[in-house]
């Protein structure tokens, strides 16, 4: 069954801009939900008169960025690891106020940036208000528990950051189950409590000796808590399987009927959505926010020669993206493993594109996606620096240079997208009767026409056409 989409009108460009609703991008129905939810920056909520009614101050979150710049990484490189953290900050709903940065050879392994700095920080955020401090890297449960015992504040990492951005964005029963897996692998070893001071009930002298005095009150919260998150991780494996299996369902339809694949991949927000948008008039939702999309859609297209084809918007990559996550979601990316094409997506406005390359491959390595057949698409060349497109285009020759927003580049994106689908692999020449004009559309939709010529008992065509269907056309003139 095929997806139907929304013709553009005759005053459309050839890139497809012109979608109905608002332009290339739909009616963003889902950004405006969104967005609803957000506190515009400089309106006052405060009550003149809270005698009738239960008064609570409504805040953004007020938070301070730590960093650790490694052995071997510039200043440059820590400042834009910083401005990154700051990013999801803002995009989970903080407000930043400040920010604190340490060079040193590793983090300090009790509180991760040593001693004096644990000082300087407690002394920032008393200064500034601060109710949390963010780290730029995953914390130990001993860094996690040391840290906030000496500033007495909340402390979480760039992971617990990121996975709270996803539990915000995700909208699917599949996404969510991922994210909540996500975030349950994370806590399996960030669960506080007694430790062994109240185990479970040691019983008897038979029980290892211990007799009078080594009766425990029972299980302990702590180890209810665990075993309850344990019950909950199976479930949700189990969940996610089922998914799975419905997702390979579709994939393996998808080849019975030889429908090329194409999978958008690249870091998160450079613009993989809006190049969806252009594409097939998917009209998904596109912001100018990190991890804005989660939730994979998949749209059918044709090439310009006419051949259908899918083409799939997947989650964006990051620098240093949470194993937990990347497991979590490997049912997901999964889409990017079985793809004949990887459009991977640059922002050429970015400060770092070559570093935003880096580690998309990183991560496309970590699931066996690096050997696909890969198209390089550097987009935003509207908003980038024109030296750094001079680089990108003498490291990165084949790449295509587009703007999703402009539309300009598209025309040729299309045939480099056309000329990187496989073709078919059998030729054809046959007579196809009238009454047989399914097998035409299909020659149409799954192959290559190459001539046709129409005669009185039918149509003589020649045409390059899967296995498949070529023995369904010789079934066919039997």
């Amino acid at each position: 069954m095929t997806e139907s989409r929304p013709t553009p009108p005759p005053e459309a460009d050839s890139a497809g801009a012109d979608w109905p609703g608002a332009g290339a991008d739909g009616d963003q129905a889902d950004l405006a939900a969104r967005r609803s939810l957000r506190r515009v920056a400089g309106w006052g909520t405060e009550l003149e008169d809270v005698t009738a009614a239960e008064y609570r101050q409504l805040r953004l979150e007020r938070v301070v960025l730590v960093g650790v710049g490694a052995a071997g990484q510039t200043e440059a490189e820590v400042d834009q690891s910083l401005a990154e953290l700051r990013r999801l900050a803002e995009t989970a709903g903080c407000l930043v106020l400040a920010g604190l940065a340490q060079r040193r050879a590793r983090p300090d392994p009790a509180t991760f940036i040593g001693r004096g700095k644990t000082e300087e920080l407690g002394r920032m955020v008393q200064a500034e208000g601060a109710d949390t401090v963010i780290c730029d890297g995953e914390l130990s449960p001993a860094q996690l528990r040391n840290l906030e015992d000496r500033i007495q504040v909340k402390v979480i990492d760039r992971t617990a950051l990121i996975l709270d951005i996803f539990a915000q964005h995700a909208k699917s029963v599949e996404g969510q189950a991922q994210v909540e897996l996500a975030q349950l692998e994370y806590l399996r070893q960030r669960l506080r409590g007694w430790g062994g001071n109240l185990s479970r009930q040691v019983g008897g002298r038979s029980a290892s000796g211990a007799g009078i005095g080594g009766r425990g009150p029972g299980e302990t919260k702590l180890e209810t808590d665990r075993r309850r998150l344990a019950s909950r991780v199976v479930r949700l494996k189990a969940s996610l399987r089922q998914l799975q299996g419905t997702r390979q369902l579709r994939r393996q339809e998808r080849v019975r009927q030889a429908v090329p694949s194409v999978a958008l991949v690249g870091y998160t927000n450079t613009g993989k959505s809006s190049l969806l948008n252009r594409l097939t008039g998917a009209g998904v939702l596109v912001d100018d926010a990190l991890f804005a999309t989660l939730d994979p859609t998949t749209r059918r297209s044709r090439t310009v020669d006419g051949r259908v084809f899918t083409l799939t918007d997947t989650v964006g990559f990051i620098r240093r993206l949470p194993h937990d996550l990347v497991e979590a979601f490997r049912s997901t990316l999964e889409e990017s493993v079985a793809a004949d094409l990887l459009l991977h997506v640059v922002d050429g406005a970015d400060a770092d594109p070559f570093g935003q390359i880096a580690a998309v491959r990183q991560v496309l390595a970590s699931i066996a996606a690096d050997q696909r057949p890969e198209l390089m698409v550097v987009n935003k060349i509207d908003l980038a620096d024109p030296e750094t497109l001079d680089q990108l285009r003498r490291r990165h020759p084949q790449a295509v240079f587009v703007s999703a927003r402009s539309g300009a580049g598209l025309d040729q994106l299309r045939e480099r997208l056309a000329a990187g689908l496989p073709r078919p692999r059998q030729r054809v020449e046959s007579l196809i009767p009238y009454s047989r004009g399914d097998l035409i559309d299909q020659i149409h939709r799954r192959g290559e026409l190459i001539a046709s010529q129409h005669g009185p008992q039918g149509s003589l065509v020649e045409a390059w056409v899967d296995d498949e269907l070529a023995a369904q056309i010789a079934a066919a003139l039997d």
